[in-house]
């Protein structure tokens, strides 16, 4: 039952074989043999591969959940002898990931020793499923329905520019005083040059212009502390940078619609406990009132500078 329900994830004989480290000719028997006893055909083959059929279908479902129950027990005795151990695999977007989410893992398998993290950063959207993955932090203003979702903390995006900015151009006052200032433009949310503010009076669509359109927060983030302009940066980047007064805030009463930060996994009720307690691990260091918001709080880990 185990070795189906490989095959069906792994769409193949082949793969399923490579997964469970056992040769392609017992895969294909193991699953003859099950086919034998039930007296019905679980699989077509046909030379474009595998599919389901309406009995293997059903009968997938029960052994998708033995093959877990199989996986969390055997899980759950090595725990009990040696404590965290096994591989966590996870998916991080790239500023956020390597700002924050790495310092973490660093923090995390220094408590862990028998565990390993794979982790792989990137802003493309992840398919848990194909690809493999245990879990991924993702910000979104909604999760996927289909992902069971945990939330972290919010991400605010703030207007701001460096003191030195703001003493040669003047400090806006309104956000419609913006469009005489070089708004240095985030282009991953749309192309068009302009900014959705709210604030308790609903929505504000202000114009811009500038000398700067880029696609990378972090890159943003560095133009800004250039002095070259003004732009709407999230806090998890830039927060070390307003407690110290390297970039001022204006307008805080205006803000584009939130975010959240999530951690996101498959439907599983049965969640492995090493996933389980990195994500508890993880929501008590970011949240609920994360750090990089506090004027008073220091981050985790050593400062920017350190040598």
């Amino acid at each position: 039952m185990v070795t189906f329900a490989r095959v069906v994830e792994a769409k193949g004989f082949s793969e399923a074989a490579r997964r469970t480290g056992a040769s392609k000719s017992q895969v294909s028997k193991s699953v003859a043999r099950l086919e034998h006893s039930l007296g019905v055909r679980l699989l077509n083959r046909s030379t474009r591969g595998l599919s389901l059929t309406e009995a293997g279908a059903a009968f997938y479902q029960h052994c998708a959940r033995v093959a877990d129950e199989a996986a969390q027990a055997a899980e759950a005795v090595s725990e009990l002898q040696s404590g965290s151990h096994g591989v966590v695999r996870l998916t991080a977007p790239v500023a956020f990931g390597r700002l924050h989410v790495a310092p973490a893992v660093a923090d995390y398998l220094a408590r862990h020793p028998g565990l390993t993290i794979e982790m792989t950063v990137t802003d493309r959207v992840v398919d848990l499923v194909d690809e493999g993955y245990d879990l991924a932090i993702r910000i979104a203003r909604e999760p996927n329905l289909h992902l069971v979702a945990r939330e972290f903390a919010p991400v605010r995006r703030v207007i701001c520019a460096t003191p030195g900015y703001f003493r040669r151009r003047g400090v806006p006052a309104t956000p419609h005083e913006l469009e005489r200032h070089n708004c240095l433009h985030y282009t991953r949310f749309g192309s068009r040059s302009e900014w959705r503010l709210h604030n308790a009076q609903g929505e504000i669509v202000v114009p811009i212009k500038g000398s700067l359109r880029i696609d990378d927060d972090d890159a943003l983030s560095q133009a800004v502390l250039g002095g070259l302009g003004v732009a709407l940066l999230p806090t998890f980047i830039i927060g070390r940078e307003l407690q110290a007064g390297r970039l001022e805030a204006v307008l805080c009463d205006y803000v584009p619609l939130e975010r959240r930060i999530y951690a996101v996994h498959l439907a599983n009720p049965h969640l492995p406990p090493k996933v389980r307690a990195f994500i508890d691990f993880v929501r008590a260091r970011f949240g609920p009132q994360p750090y990089w918001d506090r004027m008073d709080q220091p981050w985790p880990g050593p400062p920017d500078d350190a040598p």
